[in-house]
Parts: structure tokens; sequence; C-alpha cells
């Protein structure tokens, strides 16, 4: 009697029933997932009452202020400054320049870093 048939029929079967047992593990895996999504966002607060909400300040929006500044000078001494040797932990810093006039920019250039020409 030739039983190779029922073998292979038996692994087919057995594929056939793990490939179903593991969509069913993903699928209640999924299932738990959006059970446990909801249960969190149930325990958040809601949206804030209106009479919780941001007022304007008594005098208005903030507005946005102007001027001109100056980069604050960098010591000079012999050799290569480190980061920590610098004013503001190595950040540039800036101050009000004593004259608010604008600065003229040269026409000629494109206000850009380089000379704002073709490239060459």
């Amino acid at each position: 009697m030739d039983t190779s048939k029922w073998e292979l029929a038996e692994t087919q079967n057995m594929t056939a029933m793990s490939f179903a047992v593991v969509g069913l593990v993903i699928v209640g895996v999924l299932i738990a997932a959006f059970v446990w999504g909801r249960r969190k966002k149930a325990r958040e607060p809601g949206p804030p009452l209106p009479q919780e909400q941001p007022r304007l300040p008594a005098d208005g929006p903030v507005r946005q202020v102007t001027e001109e500044r100056e980069p604050d000078p960098v010591p000079q001494r012999e050799g290569r400054l480190t980061p920590h040797e610098l004013k503001g932990s190595g950040t540039v810093g800036s101050r009000p320049s004593p004259s608010q006039e604008r600065q003229q920019r040269n026409e000629d250039s494109g206000g850009s870093f380089g000379s704002g020409g073709a490239g060459n």
C-alpha cells in the first residue's frame, strides 16, 4: 500500500491549519490593541470648556518688536578659542545697537551668502 499520498495530504492540511491559527492570533492581537487604545483614550481628559480657553491679554495681542542688533565682540587671544570660553556657552550673542537706523545693504549683493552673483 502506498501511503505517500496520505503523508502529502496530511502535510498540506497542517500547513493550512497553521496559517489559520497564525491568522487568528494576528486578528486577536489587533482586537486587543484596539480595545487597549479605546480604554486609554477614555481615561484622557476631555477638551477644555469655553471658559477654560486662553484669552487675549487686556492690552491686546503681543506685537512684534523690530530693532537693530549688533553681535557681542569675540575675545581676541593667541590661539584657538573653545566654545566654553565664549559668552553664552558658545552661542552667538547680540545686544541692541546704539543706532537704531537700518543699515543699507549693498545693491550689488543678493543679500545671501557669497556675492549674489552668477556663482563663478
